[in-house]
């Protein structure tokens, strides 16, 4: 068997695993043909016995938003493994030099959508959040309030840089929203803009677009009749009613409205109603995977929340893990240089390389994150281990704010002394999780 990247010249393999996969293109669907050149920002890695591609994986050069910050995202794409060879440990052989080659490249986290999320969960990924459509009567948002001060108007192309700033603006509030940057979105706007499909604006008394919708309209003008929503996004109440005004005209030959959304959509809360109904065929679930720990944890730029520690005096429980001032500190925790205060917490149990010991320091500035040391972790008192240890799994929760220490411990994926996991709640949750971009 022979792991290695994927060229061009594989692409007959490809797609014949791809339809195994994930069933034929269409009727009426362009036929495939080989690509003239490799697609930017593209790394395919896969498996081959006897001259047949028998496993690939796909990476995208991406980036998401975490805490206010962007940072390199691998987005694993294309996963197919034949009937044959399911089982045998296949999925881990290529995913591992996949993720090495894009660490190489700077991401820290990898994200994927998977159809059968056990697979990907042994490998050390977990659900954070789901991609979704939801239904709802396009009647029903004639009853939203009339928006004040905003008007609306078709998006042009020179729209386009607006509609992204505001994207950028409200995807940076948020957990997990890509970037929407980088090789697979630098794209001439002219381009950017008829994907778009109709983009109605949302604009306020000073000219500045504080919303936008992009939509589509399906299914003839009777019964069937659906309003496609792709895309509905807000910076202001009013802007959000203003796109739900706009949509609501469409109610007499779309009676159906469907909008692709994430977790709790803001937009939901200026409806009058209660109908916002999931469609169980259109639900994607999203997982995370922290495959750099120390490099996730120093580019989120994490800082002690006002008036803990030693910027505000009130100070955190020293004990095992946790060292404060200066000096090397003792106990299993040790210290850090100069005032701060220090985490010290273990990964285990991971498959592709994360195991081992980590310091977090935090004063004054952003925070920093080193791996003191790899592979196993040592053993304290009896019945447990010396500093707070994650699973993988528990690893890709807490940092995506997706669940509390406490429901971690619950389901053993944290372990260890739980002096300072109010703190690291603090550091990590308080911003709702979203995606909105499929791959």
């Amino acid at each position: 068997m022979e792991i290695r990247e994927l060229t061009p010249d594989d692409w007959e393999g490809e797609a014949a695993l791809a339809e195994e996969a994930f069933g034929a293109a269409p009727a009426g669907s362009p036929p495939r043909t080989r690509p003239a050149e490799p697609s930017p920002g593209r790394h395919g890695w896969g498996a081959v016995d006897g001259g047949r591609l028998v496993a690939k994986v796909v990476a995208l050069e991406q980036a998401s938003w975490w805490g206010g910050v962007e940072l390199a995202t691998c987005g694993i794409a294309g996963v197919a493994v034949a009937a044959e060879h399911r089982s045998g440990g296949l999925l881990a052989a290529v995913m591992a030099p996949l993720l090495a080659q894009a660490a190489e490249r700077g991401a820290v986290l990898s994200t994927l959508y998977p159809t059968a999320p056990g697979i990907y969960r042994s490998l050390g990924w977990e659900l954070v959040a789901a991609l979704d459509r939801v239904t709802l009567p396009t009647a029903s948002l004639s009853r939203v309030r009339p928006p004040v001060g905003v008007t609306t108007r078709r998006a042009e192309v020179g729209d386009v840089r607006a509609v992204q700033e505001l994207y950028a603006a409200w995807a940076a509030a948020q957990n997990g929203p890509l970037t929407r940057t980088g090789p697979r979105f630098d794209r001439p706007d002219a381009e950017i803009h008829a994907d778009r499909g109709a983009t109605t604006l949302a604009v306020d008394a000073a000219g500045r677009v504080v919303g936008y919708a992009s939509w589509s309209r399906h299914g003839g003008y009777g019964p069937d009749g659906v309003l496609e929503v792709h895309d509905l996004l807000a910076v202001s109440a009013d802007g959000y009613r203003a796109l739900w005004e706009v949509l609501a005209s469409s109610a007499s030959v779309a009676p159906t409205l469907a909008l692709r959304t994430s977790g709790a959509d803001p937009a939901r809360l200026l409806l009058p109603g209660v109908t916002w109904s999931p469609d169980p065929a259109a639900h994607h679930p999203y997982m995370l995977r922290v495959h750099d720990v120390a490099g996730a944890l120093t580019a989120r730029r994490l800082a002690l929340p006002d008036g803990v520690g030693p910027r505000g005096g009130a100070g955190v429980a020293s004990g095992a893990g946790i060292g404060s001032g200066g000096g090397a500190g003792a106990g299993a925790g040790g210290g850090t240089a100069g005032p701060g205060v220090a985490i010290d917490l273990a990964v285990a149990g991971d498959r592709l390389g994360a195991d081992g010991r980590y310091r977090l320091t935090l004063g004054d500035g952003p925070g920093r994150c080193e791996r003191l040391a790899a592979g196993g972790v040592a053993v304290g008192a009896p019945g447990g281990v010396d500093v707070p240890t994650l699973t993988p799994q528990g690893l890709a929760l807490l940092f995506a704010g997706a669940q509390t220490c406490a429901n971690l411990r619950m389901l053993d994926h944290l372990t260890g002394p739980g002096h300072h996991d109010a703190l690291l709640d603090l550091l990590l949750a308080g911003r709702p999780l979203h995606v909105r971009d499929y791959f």
